[in-house]
């Protein structure tokens, strides 16, 4: 069986506690992976300041900054089959996937930072009364980098082309339940040939080595994507040692549908905004609100689409959605279900374990859709993370609005219309950092993401979210007549 090793100061370090790898749609074991121990903590918080402060990478050129991202790029490209593969089996979520979206999305990311830092970094001239204020961009020092388990190579991508573009040494930290295409990405980096202690990455529980990795003063900056209870966490561990962070967290993300909607794109779309992932997304649609005049329509299609979709293993073509991420994910989905029955709504489909015998050993669970439901229950208000969707009708577009916005989160919104004009009107009352209008999950390189309220506080992607891997120092030169500034006079005897 493959044993992935940790990744700390350009060396490939074998420790003696090691975890079993699940795949979730089989529950077997497909691969061992290194923990981290205290010891290997302090070995990569020292590395990685001895790399900032004295080492090559912040010092190189951008010239060659560029060539090393884009020798990352390229191998990513170069393994992307296997790179996919291996996704697939850690994730469980279905080959096609992986294979046209997450692997050469990751590789894109590389090539479109490596293509526009420089120009990002390019310094600003202020001139201000009798004064020169040249604005210059900094990396700001040893950056933790933490991931999630529902994209581990797309966002790791994310975070790292920028960080690594900027100047910065990393320190990147996988989910422990999807380390390997994270630990895989360390052997295309060594043979990229980067300078030591520039990328280091390590693998252990959150709850194991949170603490001392967040609250070092070593660390500089910490950039997290996961859920709302591990960032509260982090910022608590950072506060013992004030460092920049960007908090992407969680999600109840609305759907706003118009009557005069194509029916049948936003039919399609919602799936996909719904259970693409198997629901495992912060920009989940997880509440769909319908307009009155087409609501039985939409519910019937939607409703009859969805109990179509054919659940499998990731590896199978046909497979459409693959199984949640652990068993303790699906009884919360489970339970979130029952809740909801309990409390009035109506289950219009899915909500329970499939009964396959091909399916009884993973973690599926069947897609969800429930009607009637709440505001003031529970899966109306909390992130679930699983296929599981409410559908609701409204009269008008402020009724619309004003359900969307009935939530502590502010990530994302889809709203369907034929009329862009009154589309556009709706998405500037909603409170959320991403907007699509006629379409979902649409991610480029060039446009910033995050959230507002409980989704968190700044930027990924688009020339904002480089920049806040970097800090802005402000270098101001006399330019007064005769050299003599105002100060010179001011205690002058």
């Amino acid at each position: 069986m493959k044993t992935y090793p940790l990744y700390i100061n350009g060396e490939f370090i074998q420790t003696k506690v090691e975890q079993e790898v699940i795949n979730p749609a089989t529950g077997e074991i497909i691969a061992r992976a290194s923990i981290a121990s205290a010891a290997e903590i302090e070995a990569v918080l020292s590395s990685s300041r001895q790399a900032f402060d004295h080492g090559e990478w912040p010092r190189l050129s951008f010239a060659e900054r560029k060539e090393f991202i884009l020798k990352i790029n390229q191998g990513i490209l170069d393994q992307a089959r296997e790179l996919a593969e291996l996704e697939t089996l850690n994730t469980g979520k279905p080959i096609k996937e992986t294979t046209f979206m997450d692997i050469p999305s990751s590789a894109k990311t590389f090539e479109h930072i490596a293509q526009n830092f420089e120009k990002y970094l390019s310094a600003q001239t202020i001139k201000v009364e009798d004064a020169e204020c040249l604005l210059a961009r900094e990396p700001m020092g040893v950056v933790v980098l933490i991931v999630p388990w529902n994209y581990p190579l797309l966002i790791a991508s994310w975070k790292l082309a920028s960080a690594l573009a900027a100047g910065n040494t990393v320190i990147l930290k996988p989910s422990s339940l999807t380390p390997l295409t994270a630990l895989e990405l360390a052997k295309i980096i060594d043979s990229a040939g980067l300078p030591k202690g520039a990328v280091n990455i390590i693998n252990a529980g959150g709850d194991k080595i949170g603490s001392g990795l967040c609250s070092d003063k070593r660390v500089d900056m910490i950039s997290f994507t996961g859920s709302n209870p591990v960032g509260r966490q982090i910022m608590g561990y950072s506060g013992q040692n004030s460092k920049k962070l960007i908090m992407e967290l969680g999600g109840k993300s609305a759907a706003i549908i118009l009557k005069d909607a194509d029916l049948e794109v936003a039919v399609n779309g919602s799936l996909c905004s719904s259970f693409l992932n198997q629901g495992q997304m912060c920009t989940q649609m997880s509440r769909i609100f319908v307009q009155e005049d087409i609501y039985d329509k939409f519910i019937a299609d939607f409703t009859a689409k969805a109990k179509r979709i054919k659940l499998g293993a990731g590896l199978d073509f046909q497979a459409q959605m693959g199984p949640l991420i652990s068993a303790g994910q699906r009884e919360k989905a489970l339970a979130y279900v029952e809740k909801a029955k309990e409390q009035g709504a109506k289950l219009l489909c899915g909500g329970r374990i499939p009964q396959d015998n091909n399916l009884k050993q993973g973690f599926f669970f069947e897609p969800a859709v429930l009607a009637d439901v709440r505001a003031d229950m529970p899966i109306f208000q909390e992130e679930i993370f699983a296929p599981v969707v409410c559908v609701n009708k409204f009269s008008t577009s402020e009724e619309a609005v004003s359900l969307a916005n009935k939530s502590d989160f502010g990530l994302a919104c889809c709203i369907w219309s034929g009329d862009e004009r009154l589309a556009q009107q709706v998405a500037a009352k909603i409170n959320a950092g991403i907007i699509w209008i006629n379409t979902y999950g649409m991610f480029y390189n060039q446009v910033p993401y995050g959230g507002f309220k409980q989704s968190g506080f700044g930027k990924e992607l688009g020339k904002e979210g480089f920049l806040e891997y970097t800090r802005l120092k402000s270098v101001i030169t006399d330019r007064s007549a005769e050299k003599k500034p105002l100060v010179n006079y001011w205690y002058a005897l």
